[in-house]
């Protein structure tokens, strides 16, 4: 059995080698040089810095969320998963009475590896294009949705539909216990479940994808693996119906404020974290 390290490793590993691997099946030959990135000097350094603080702030918000409910006086057995049920019953089990041990592996690397690899090559798509507009719209509608999202986290914690209805297993969680102790990491009482991250996240670097790049395999790519992490979140156990739709919803306002709010105020504006 591994540990949770070694399945750490493994996951770098597999991003690294996936990343690199991307670039050749989804950028064109013709269109590589716009994707190549050739401000490698101590310059092109200080551009990635700023995203890199946003990364760092956003781990350390996650992992400060046990402290900040404490801080505010949440009971720690705070919970609404009757509101789940009350609206939306257990209609969520009917995803795994299709599971079969190959589609539940299957379904774990798409949670795992498909949806890392979405968002940090979309990103890296847009470091190394050079496309400022874009990278500061991306960076700032991922920041607006782990912040949304984060508010409800510490008031509105929902647990996941593997740990409330009998009809449900934790599919995602019985692959393997390091699986379980990276998640207990993210989310410690297994309640970050309103909105989904992964439902919101995932539909945000599609929609970036649709319309800001021009590379027609990886948009159908894109498409068609934020399909297989919209149902891998539920049929994993992972998720309630609700929060998938509270995600997407999520996503695309966020996206929204990005591209119409904080637009004009950040595109003329020099400031250290968002302009080079």
């Amino acid at each position: 059995m591994i540990s949770s390290n070694q399945l750490d490793f493994m996951m770098i590993l597999s991003l690294i080698f996936s990343v690199a691997a991307g670039y050749y099946i989804f950028v064109p030959e013709p269109l590589r040089p716009k994707y190549y990135y050739r401000n490698l000097g101590s310059s092109g350094i200080s551009d990635i810095l700023p995203y890199a603080a946003s990364a760092t702030f956003i781990f350390i918000l996650m992992d400060s969320q046990k402290d900040i409910s404490h801080f505010l006086g949440l009971s720690p057995s705070l919970n609404y998963d009757k509101y789940m049920l009350m609206l939306e019953g257990t209609r969520v089990s009917v995803f795994q009475s299709l599971a079969t041990p190959i589609l539940t592996y299957f379904c774990g690397v798409v949670y795992l590896l498909g949806f890392p690899f979405l968002l940090i090559f979309t990103f890296i798509l847009f470091l190394f294009s050079q496309n400022d507009e874009a990278l500061k719209e991306y960076a700032i509608t991922f920041m607006l949705i782990y912040l949304i999202a984060y508010v409800f986290y510490i008031f509105f914690p929902v647990n996941v539909t593997g740990h409330v209805l009998s009809g449900v297993a934790p599919l995602l969680y019985q692959l393997n216990p390091a699986i379980l102790r990276i998640a207990t990491f993210c989310s410690p009482g297994l309640d970050n479940c309103f909105p989904s991250l992964h439902a919101a996240l995932s539909v945000m670097a599609t929609i970036f994808i649709l319309f800001k790049t021009d590379l027609r395999r990886y948009k159908v790519f894109a498409v068609g693996t934020t399909i297989f992490i919209l149902f891998s979140i539920l049929y994993l156990g992972i998720h309630w119906i609700t929060d998938m739709i509270g995600g997407i919803l999520l996503a695309f306002i966020s996206y929204f404020l990005a591209i119409r709010v904080f637009k004009k105020r950040f595109k003329d504006e020099s400031t250290h974290f968002y302009m080079r």
